[in-house]
């Protein structure tokens, strides 16, 4: 019997208290992906190559204010830029108000949108379609499959912000590299219905020619609305995101605490239990250096067994957290997109359990390896 599956065949001969540790690693480690799947998402990946050329700006105070419509035609005319389009926030109910219904609906320019989302991709004739429809709209992909929606079908959403409903028609349903679950409508279609949003927008979104002027843009649209009665914040389109989470406190720290903590949590339940494996296992030490086996070769033995409850758990955990991080990015969309877990994610996970795993038999395996024959012979308990 060879090293290898000698460790196999221990690995789980404690089959209860085995099966419990794998679950309180798997668990631990499902949180732990989750939180660096968040971190990666939000403060690592830098998106698409065109989602890093475009800039968001907004009112300086807070989205709930609008900036003149003005504003658009003096960002358009600054060295650097592509286009620039309008986005409206309308917060309307499809259906229900069950979160179950919930998708992004903003009030845009069919003539420039694509100008700018240049990665979203959406067949030509059902472009043309909508920028001839004044109640026409564009879908996502995958919300359109999730309500089963087709190109020419009415919908209505009603509204909760302002006082009219949208009875759009689906004109078109265009791919994003990652889902978005939102709708774009013309925006002109509720200025009609609502006077004081006329020439009001909530943000807009402009595309620069190439990343080096990204800050310059930026920095020049601020200092362009610096003393008008409605200052501007602008950013680039993965810090405005990263904005949100800011609402809720000092994200960073949050994760790495958490992460911190699970790894910690961790740490104990597979020491806890290697320790306690290895404590019930003396006089088998002990026989074992009778059959020949060295030092070096029982501390493997008791170390491969802990790496190896620890890396299943943490193989169940990232998978687990793989399904679970995948279903809500694609229920949510938009931002959801960064509970997407990743490969590299689950296996830098894996190494995390395997390095726990070893770090937690490390110690009791050392001292338990350097136990004499006799002594391990009358050792009781």
């Amino acid at each position: 019997m060879t090293l290898t599956s000698f460790v196999r065949k221990n690995s789980f001969r404690n089959r209860r208290r085995s099966i419990l540790t794998v679950l309180s690693i798997g668990f631990s480690l499902l949180l732990l992906t989750l939180m660096m799947t968040i971190w990666r998402g939000f403060f690592v990946d830098k998106g698409t190559a065109d989602s890093a050329l475009r800039i968001v700006t907004r009112h300086k105070v807070s989205l709930a204010f609008t900036m003149p419509g003005f504003y658009r035609q003096k960002i358009q005319a600054i060295p650097g830029v592509v286009a620039v389009v309008p986005l409206n926030w309308f917060g309307g109910v499809y259906k229900d108000d069950k979160s179950g219904n919930f998708f992004a609906q903003f009030g845009t320019d069919p003539d420039q949108f694509f100008d700018v989302y240049k990665d979203f991709k959406i067949d030509p004739d059902q472009l043309a379609a909508w920028k001839r429809d004044r109640q026409g709209a564009v879908v996502d992909a995958e919300l359109a499959k999730k309500y089963n929606w087709k190109v020419g079908q009415k919908i209505v959403i009603v509204g909760q912000i302002f006082p009219i409903n949208l009875e759009l028609n689906i004109r078109g349903i265009f791919t994003a590299p990652q889902s978005t679950s939102s709708l774009y409508y013309n925006q002109k279609y509720v200025e009609e219905g609502v006077s004081y949003l006329k020439d009001q927008n909530g943000m807009y979104t402009t595309l620069a020619d190439n990343s080096e002027d990204v800050s310059r843009i930026s920095s020049t649209i601020d200092s362009m609305f610096h003393n008008s009665p409605q200052p501007t914040k602008t950013e680039d389109e993965k810090g405005f995101q990263r904005g949100f989470l800011a609402m809720l406190g000092n994200v960073k720290a949050f994760l790495l605490s958490i992460s911190l903590a699970v790894v910690f949590a961790t740490l104990l339940v597979s020491a806890n239990t290697m320790a306690m494996s290895i404590r019930e296992r003396t006089r088998e030490v002990a026989v074992l250096k009778t059959l020949g086996f060295t030092r070096n070769s029982i501390l493997a033995l008791f170390i491969g067994e802990a790496v190896v409850i620890a890396l299943i758990g943490g193989i169940f955990g990232s998978l687990a957290a793989f399904l679970l991080g995948n279903a809500a990015a694609h229920s949510v969309g938009g931002m959801g997109n960064a509970l997407a877990v990743k490969v590299g994610t689950m296996l830098f996970a894996c190494v995390v359990a395997a390095f726990v795993g070893f770090l937690s038999a490390a110690v009791p395996a050392y001292y338990a390896s350097k136990i004499g024959i006799v002594e391990g012979l009358r050792h009781i308990g």
